[in-house]
């Protein structure tokens, strides 16, 4: 079976691609185009070609979020995570990653997968980390991204561009590395003298994504952990490498999107977008965040949504979401639902300001559902339906039952109906 990549370059519209020009409002002959090129991916799995919503990831789409779940150590049960999934779907995340680092990580995917309508994603090098510890072994790596893909992942985290040249980069930061696929083989390299073998066995990872249609996410193995170490020689050397990377995806039929930073000061995300653009031309790119300051724990959605917002303004096409909880521990089913709609809300808000098909047209359902004090039909618009509606009251002691409790009868939209 060939990937979407090698049907659009031999001019076949997929199912897929109809269903992605459907939503997006493109022709599917454009979207095959943008396929063709590299310019959008649509992550799915051949072996999921029939659960799968297929959804298109590029800079001329709708932004779309990524919502990380997945079990840890200290709590590796598997219903909780399903039921951050179901929290995810419903506040309408476009695509989920398991991350998950405790108990039967092989079951537990398998859950998520069998349960999960968009497409999944996974980072294969924890699994090697949880299974065998220190014990790199490039061959267990490929079994275990063979058996994921096996399964239907739809896309991979693929650390391959942090080489050992970089080594003396990183020990300039004031935060090093924060990735954990990064660290784990930045210290393989320091102990072994060894290159990283995800990148001199690039070729056997393409072979195995091929054969099932895997998208390849390029990690950014060494994304800034903190303001400070933003836009550095290490990560622009890192990115320098996946442009060169994503070319050879391309070549090999194998879709790709390059991941990106990370902590980023507002004034620098625009460089950083310019700079995937330099290394990798129209390769969509997945941002995590960026936040945009370190000192809001707590608030990192926020943070992340802030950076967002001008990540894909300038041309980011994925956005990573952050939960509240970011840094202080595991997400809950409420940190899940509000970091999926923060993010939503970033998206919507670059979409916006780039005049993107039906954005302007929501905003437009809104204001007129306002003026018509509908407010059903304002629950329906908006992002987060649910805590609209909780938060909707009426004025107390007034005479219409359309005005809320904070204008009143001096409601302007109600002054200006009745003048």
């Amino acid at each position: 079976m060939t990937t979407q990549l090698e049907a659009a370059r031999d001019g076949v519209i997929t199912k897929a691609m109809e269903a992605v020009a459907q939503k997006e409002g493109f022709t599917p002959q454009e979207i095959r185009s943008l396929v063709a090129d590299g310019s959008v991916v649509i992550p799915v799995n051949t072996r999921r070609l029939q659960t799968v919503n297929p959804i298109g990831i590029g800079e001329r789409l709708l932004t779309k979020i990524n919502a990380n779940i997945g079990t840890s150590q200290s709590y590796p049960e598997v219903e909780y995570e399903i039921e951050k999934l179901e929290i995810a779907l419903c506040a309408g995340a476009d695509a989920v990653m398991d991350l998950s680092t405790g108990g039967d990580l092989h079951a537990i995917r398998q859950a998520i997968l069998d349960r999960c309508s968009v497409p999944v994603g996974t980072v294969p090098i924890y699994e090697l980390m949880v299974k065998h510890k220190a014990d790199f072994s490039i061959e267990k790596y490929l079994d275990i991204i063979r058996d994921q893909a096996q399964q239907g992942v739809d896309f991979f985290t693929i650390h391959a561009g942090v080489l050992r040249s970089h080594i003396a980069d990183i020990n300039n930061r004031l935060m090093g590395v924060v990735s954990r696929g990064g660290a784990y083989l930045v210290s393989f390299m320091k102990r072994t003298g060894q290159e990283n073998p995800l990148y001199e066995r690039f070729d056997d990872i393409l072979e195995i994504c091929r054969t099932y249609d895997v998208t390849i996410s390029l990690g950014d193995g060494l994304r800034p952990g903190c303001i400070n170490d933003a836009t550095d020689r290490a990560q622009i050397s890192e990115l320098e490498v996946l442009g060169v990377l994503a070319n050879r995806c391309r070549e090999a039929g194998v879709q790709v999107m390059i991941e990106g930073p990370g902590h980023v000061p507002l004034d620098q995300i625009q460089r950083n977008m310019e700079l995937k653009t330099q290394f990798a031309g129209s390769t969509p790119f997945y941002v995590l965040g960026p936040l945009v300051t370190d000192v809001a724990p707590g608030y990192d959605h926020i943070c992340g949504a802030i950076g967002g917002t001008l990540a894909a303004y300038w041309g980011a096409s994925f956005l990573c979401y952050l939960t509240p909880r970011e840094h202080l521990g595991l997400p809950t089913v409420t940190d899940v639902r509000e970091g999926v709609v923060a993010s939503r809300i970033a998206a919507h808000a670059a979409d916006l300001a780039r005049g993107k098909a039906g954005a302007r047209q929501w905003d437009n359902a809104m204001a007129k559902a306002r003026i018509d004090f509908d407010w059903e039909k304002q629950f329906e618009l908006a992002i987060d339906p649910q805590k609209a509606r909780e938060r909707k009251d009426t004025a107390r002691g007034s005479d219409s039952v359309n005005v809320c409790s904070m204008c009143g009868d001096y409601c302007s939209m109600k002054l200006t109906r009745e003048s």
